[in-house]
């Protein structure tokens, strides 16, 4: 019987590995001569200019921690570059305090722009011109104890879009 098991098992794991199974975020499907991106800040017509330098830098630690590429910050030097642009910054509130009827929670829409065009060819390599990602913050309703949590909600937000970026340019998606 314990035969029979391992037979069972070592079948299934090359009918995986045959049928192009893999992990998420650990394909490459850019072109092999990219080997350095440049990411230049994002201009944005928003007020949250200091978005506008922390997108680029997040997308640039996400791209080290999860590819081959290195960043440089010449695009000259670059094989490809990564342009963006924050198109919007909403926050809309989604839950009131019945008291103060100030808002107690809201979620912050930031839609961008971005494509990774080889510097040498001027080909585009990836382009998505309305990616839209959110995220919730909450406010403190009373005054005394008011922390304001849209710091670190946009922090959050810039992680998961760098993430979600990273995969699909790498993935071609």
């Amino acid at each position: 019987m314990k035969g029979l098991t391992l037979l069972v098992l070592a079948v299934s794991t090359s009918a995986l590995v045959s049928c192009g199974y893999h992990v998420g975020g650990t394909t490459d499907l850019l072109p092999k001569g990219i080997h350095t991106i440049a990411i230049p800040a994002f201009p944005t017509p928003t007020s949250y200019h200091k978005l506008a330098d922390d997108l680029p830098e997040q997308i640039a630690r996400e791209f080290m921690a999860r590819t081959r590429f290195r960043i440089v910050n010449d695009p000259n030097q670059a094989d490809a570059i990564l342009e963006g642009t924050i198109n919007n910054v909403v926050e809309i509130p989604t839950i009131f305090d019945p008291a103060s009827g100030s808002p107690s929670a809201a979620q912050i829409f930031v839609a961008v722009s971005v494509k990774l065009v080889e510097r040498s060819t001027g080909r585009v390599l990836y382009s998505n011109s309305n990616a839209g990602y959110h995220e919730g913050v909450e406010f403190a309703t009373d005054p005394h104890q008011y922390l304001d949590e849209s710091g670190p909600a946009l922090t959050r937000l810039e992680h998961h879009l760098a993430h979600d970026l990273v995969s699909n340019i790498v993935e071609n998606f």
